[in-house]
């Protein structure tokens, strides 16, 4: 299977490098607006081609599949665009940054009939997958689950602490984690959301701090706190309160109530969350399913977070 890989930033070397450890798959083609970086990335994994712009790389008949790692902004009208060229695609989270960029999303992948996957990475990392196997065996249900996605981003920077093109956002990014998480390991959809948020950044145009209330049909419960003006430990941590136990999921790693550690080892082929993502991306096509995340199964998240901005108007 022959990849496509748009940007060459944080995420899209996080996507390269769990990409190599996926035997039959090849990037063949990295795609980025500064060809001097692009380059240099392509020479560090051996990938033939750099262009750049998406069309160029959608005109490749040799691609099979795109990998899209660019700004929020773009992200629905360029997960269009992949499938209507004929490519399968998965798309960063967030999906968009509106409920009508989501459903015409939804639309052309019903159109067209290609994979498009969410990277709704959560869903992936093996402390998360450990979690959700519990309660699929029956053996836990959650009660609440108590989230903190703490960054410190006061000036518009990347994940490499490089300066950024466009405005990262805590509701449409940072929660989207959360609130599809929530439904996922609730099984449960969401029926009622609040939320807060703090003062507008004067020059990022973006609240720094959010709080956000969810509630499952099945009477499940999520407190959820989101900062970009946290000077600490940085990163998201989950907190399952469940019938039947405490755990603390930083990433892929996870510890009991009591901070004592549980091996997730044999979760998964991987202990990367990213490279499982894209694992189930590779397979999904291979088997022509639709994958875990697909944009179908991580809608009405887009949906809560849409009703949630109508709340902070």
């Amino acid at each position: 299977m022959k990849l496509a890989v748009v940007g060459p930033g944080a995420f899209g070397i996080k996507h390269l490098d769990g990409l190599k450890n996926i035997d039959g798959v090849d990037v063949v083609a990295l795609v980025g607006r500064t060809l001097a970086k692009t380059q240099a990335v392509a020479d560090q994994y051996g990938i033939p081609r750099v262009c750049a712009s998406l069309e160029e790389a959608l005109a490749m008949d040799d691609v099979d599949a795109v990998i899209l790692c660019t700004p929020t902004q773009q992200h629905a009208s360029q997960a269009i665009q992949c499938m209507q060229a004929g490519k399968h695609v998965q798309v960063e989270i967030p999906l968009a940054d509106s409920w009508a960029d989501s459903l015409a999303v939804v639309d052309a992948q019903k159109a067209t009939g290609q994979v498009c996957m969410v990277g709704h990475t959560r869903r992936f990392n093996p402390s998360h997958q450990y979690v959700h196997n519990k309660i699929v065996a029956g053996e836990l249900n959650i009660q609440q689950m108590d989230v903190q996605t703490y960054f410190f981003r006061r000036k518009n920077i990347n994940a490499k602490g490089e300066p950024r093109s466009w405005t990262d956002h805590l509701l449409w990014h940072h929660a989207a984690h959360t609130v599809d998480l929530f439904a996922y390991q609730a099984g449960s959809p969401v029926v009622q959301c609040n939320a807060v948020q703090g003062p507008i950044h004067p020059e990022l145009g973006i609240a720094m701090d959010m709080s956000i209330q969810l509630k499952a049909a099945n009477g499940a419960i999520c407190t959820l706190s989101l900062s970009f003006n946290n000077d600490g430990p940085l990163g998201t941590f989950f907190r399952y309160i469940c019938d039947n136990g405490t755990y603390i999921a930083r990433y892929d790693d996870l510890v009991n109530g009591k901070e004592e550690p549980i091996d997730v080892s044999q979760v998964d082929v991987s202990m990367n969350g990213i490279e499982l993502q894209d694992r189930e991306f590779v397979a999904a096509i291979r088997e022509g399913r639709e994958p875990n995340s697909s944009v179908g199964q991580v809608l009405a998240c887009y949906e809560t977070l849409a009703k949630l901005e109508e709340q902070l108007g």
